[in-house]
């Protein structure tokens, strides 16, 4: 049944396509940004039935696992046909593409996956997972098999009994359980062996990112920015380079932050404002503001994104800095001479907190252009993108998995009318449809990250994962925090950071919008 409904559905995604070619041939992808998004979503959600369908035929496939696959199936399909959410507000209907008559198609070939009752289904998942049992996770492979349950049990011991702690209080993840992770080998997943990494790939990189995220978003975040620095400097690095920073990195020594947004410029890099000029030492002396700058405090090296080059116009005139810097305290945050920041209060994403900074004539070292080449700071970090926004996918798989740990431990001890929630369809509905929500999510960020390790561009596929997998996250959060019912509200109840940490995925690393328009441009620009 999973073979002849994805076949349906690729064709309706197909024939998406070709309607919204048809509109982009008389107005711009800007102009028809609705039904370029609504393609996006359609692609999306195909892409991550191709994933579940290859997820849920595998020898070692469960028999929960084939029920969840079929949930998959039969309520993406049925989004497809009657309307699929972007957003709580707004829904893509077929209509908006003129696709009725594809859309009744597809609904006719799939009518009794999507017309039988799975109710039934439904319950079958709930209570398998009342029982203890889980989807499967594994890869049949023994080493990265070894390396989630590694991570698992590091989350479930150091992380899981502290996050809320020091969620609560504002703390920053203790310096203690970064250097844990830094013996983990957290930072130095995918930094080349000859530089004192490990080598390996983006899956590996998800698969360490999830289990740490499912403890708090916070710790599988700390190595992000490890994350993005080594891509930088692997890339786009002189030897010298190279060999100074990724050792450092790799091991924990060195914490590194990102410096890339301004006031007022968002997504549109290409306005920095930021700059830096050649002193009379041949050193740069930097100028500027940015914000929403994350772990800028306790770090050790920026990788900083200025414009060095003022008469050229838009990205031509950027560049990568990799400035060193002391790293703050609690009394001094900003020792360096010439950077000052303030803390921005956030609702969740705590850990690391958030600053905005002010540089009045900072110096960094005359070598600190990454590569050695004026102007070419944008492209070195769009070459960053994909991995950062697979990873980012999956941060939000695993702050999703943990809402439904805390809904489904929530629904199991509640009891109402003489009987534990779990028991009510609706509370069952909402801990099955969030298994589901997890798998489809989790399977395309590693499709995604398989795509990177590959070799092949995988922009497309790197922000279908994350749009899909923010997504999830939020929806699980919010359901697991229903299920709290008014405690979900207290902040005492761990639910309560979930959610907000949950809020924030569907926004950094690119928010949904424009991962839809990244998806929908690159499809019709037939790159994939």
């Amino acid at each position: 049944m999973h073979h002849k409904a994805l076949e349906s559905a690729l064709v309706f995604r197909a024939e998406a396509q070709a309607a919204l070619a048809a509109r982009l041939d008389r107005r711009r992808i800007d102009e028809e940004q609705r039904a370029a998004h609504g393609f996006a979503w359609v692609a999306t959600s195909v892409a991550a039935l191709e994933a579940v369908a290859a997820w849920a035929a595998r020898e070692s496939a469960t028999a929960l696992d084939r029920a969840v696959a079929q949930l998959a199936f039969a309520e993406t399909v049925a989004q497809l046909v009657g309307g699929l959410p972007m957003s709580q507000s707004e829904l893509f209907r077929p209509a908006d593409l003129g696709l009725g008559k594809a859309a009744r198609v597809l609904e006719a070939e799939c009518a009794a996956l999507v017309d039988a009752d799975h109710a039934g289904l439904r319950a079958q998942v709930a209570e398998a997972l009342a029982d203890g049992q889980w989807p499967s996770d594994h890869f049949d492979d023994g080493e990265l098999d070894a390396i989630r349950d590694q991570f698992r049990r590091f989350t479930d011991a150091e992380i899981l009994p502290n996050a809320h702690e020091w969620h609560l209080a504002n703390a920053l993840i203790p310096d203690g359980t970064v250097r844990a992770m830094a013996e983990l080998g957290t930072f130095g997943v995918c930094i080349p062996e000859e530089h004192g990494g490990f080598g390996l790939g983006k899956l590996v990189m998800c698969v360490v990112t999830e289990e740490l995220s499912r403890g708090w978003i916070g710790a599988g975040s700390l190595g992000t920015r490890s994350e993005i620095a080594g891509e930088l400097i692997v890339l786009g690095g002189t030897e010298t380079q190279k060999a100074r920073w990724l050792p450092a990195i790799a091991s924990g020594e060195v914490l590194p932050t990102a410096v890339f947004t301004e006031p007022d410029t968002g997504s549109d890099l290409g306005s920095l404002q930021s700059r830096a000029r050649r002193g009379e030492d041949g050193g740069w002396i930097i100028d500027g503001a940015k914000t929403w700058i994350t772990h800028a405090s306790r770090s050790d090296l920026m990788t900083m994104l200025v414009r060095t080059v003022p008469d050229a116009r838009g990205y031509a005139g950027l560049s990568m800095l990799l400035v060193p810097k002391p790293r703050g305290t609690q009394d001094d945050p900003f020792p360096a001479e010439g950077m000052s920041g303030s803390e921005i209060e956030v609702l969740g994403y705590r850990g690391m907190r958030e600053y905005a900074l002010q540089f009045d004539g900072m110096r960094a070292p005359g070598d600190a252009l990454l590569g050695g080449e004026e102007g070419q700071g944008f492209k070195q970090l769009m070459r960053t993108f994909e991995g950062a926004r697979i990873q980012t996918a999956a941060r939000a798989v695993g702050v999703a998995r943990r809402a439904l740990e805390l809904g489904l431990d929530y629904a199991l001890s509640r009891k109402q009318f003489g009987k534990a929630i779990v028991g009510f369809p609706r509370v069952a509905d909402k801990l099955a449809m969030g298994a589901v929500d997890i798998v489809m999510a989790r399977e395309l960020t590693y499709a995604a990250a398989r795509a990177k390790d590959s070799g092949k561009r995988c922009d497309i596929e790197a922000g279908m994962a994350k749009l899909l997998a923010a997504r999830a996250a939020w929806s699980n959060a919010d359901a697991a925090l229903q299920i709290h019912g008014g405690n979900g509200y207290a902040l005492e109840y761990e639910i309560s950071r979930v959610l907000c940490d949950a809020r924030i995925l569907n926004i950094f690393e690119g928010a949904a919008e424009i991962q839809a328009q990244v998806i929908a441009r690159g499809l019709m620009e037939g790159r994939n």
